[in-house]
């Protein structure tokens, strides 16, 4: 097995508005993307028991032009509201990268 953090070459989140978060995962080679994505690791479960959404509030697209996958999230807090510890969005990313995919 290895990490996502060591097959991804980009892994990051942003704001897709004061309502969602967006998180990017990029690879380097068609081939590595091609392994993660017939892993079926990466999908909308994951993104829910990762952060404790509602599966069916998750978007869940693959990029196969990009070799890129992409999940947006409800936000739990809307940015700059009360409580938001993470105004950008930009540290929502770590939970994925200990991901372990069979390769």
């Amino acid at each position: 097995m290895a990490k996502l953090r060591d097959l991804a070459k980009v892994c990051k989140s942003k704001n897709a508005g004061p309502f969602e978060v967006t998180i990017d995962i990029m690879f380097e080679t068609r081939e590595i993307y091609d392994k993660v994505v017939r892993s079926g690791v990466l999908n909308e479960a994951l993104f829910a028991k990762l952060y404790g959404v509602d599966a069916k509030d998750i978007l869940f697209t693959p990029y196969p032009a990009a070799l890129a996958l992409k999940g947006t999230i409800p936000r739990r807090v809307s940015s700059g509201d009360v409580g938001d510890t993470d105004v950008y969005g930009a540290q929502q990313h770590a939970p994925m990268l200990d991901v372990e995919i069979p390769m």
